[in-house]
């Protein structure tokens, strides 16, 4: 008997992750996309897992770029993850994404002034698992900007990602 798609969402909604905002960067063109799908792979060297949707923008930057940030947020500051759900613009005269202030990061991907702490990812692996992609990235660099701050999680939150396929994704 096939398990039901809702039980499968609604279980899967339910393993708890963390909500960061991914930066990627391809030559002049720079994206920044909320993820809740992170992990880190190993110690020696320090590798950083990360699932992206085959079909998104972050996906062929970071393709194109072989590189990435993961930008963690203060929980007391989750309504920036919804203006990232969908492509960002960048505004180079201000240095923005969204409205949000970028650097560069050592490897060109943006960094977000407001992280509380963020890692710089040389990627090192991509494997192609169905509808994402998980890249494997080395950590080149990191900062944290606010060791106070609890990093925002996808329970702060009212969105779901996970599951099977709906509509929309």
């Amino acid at each position: 008997m096939p398990l039901d798609d809702e039980l499968l969402n609604r279980v899967t909604w339910k393993i708890p992750n963390a909500l960061a905002l991914v930066g990627s960067r391809s030559g002049d063109e720079r994206n920044g996309m909320t993820t809740s799908w992170i992990t880190q792979l190993s110690m020696e060297p320090v590798l950083i897992g990360i699932g992206v949707d085959n079909s998104a923008v972050t996906h062929r930057l970071i393709s194109e770029g072989g590189c990435f940030t993961v930008n963690f947020w203060d929980a007391d500051d989750t309504r920036v993850f919804v203006k990232f759900s969908k492509p960002a613009s960048y505004d180079d005269a201000e240095g923005t994404l969204n409205g949000r202030a970028v650097r560069e990061a050592t490897t060109g991907a943006p960094v977000f002034d407001e992280a509380i702490a963020w890692v710089d990812c040389e990627v090192r692996q991509a494997h192609d698992l169905g509808t994402h992609t998980l890249f494997i990235g080395e950590v080149v660099d990191a900062a944290i900007d606010d060791d106070d701050a609890r990093p925002a999680s996808m329970s702060d939150t009212r969105m779901k990602y996970g599951g099977v396929k709906r509509g929309g994704h």
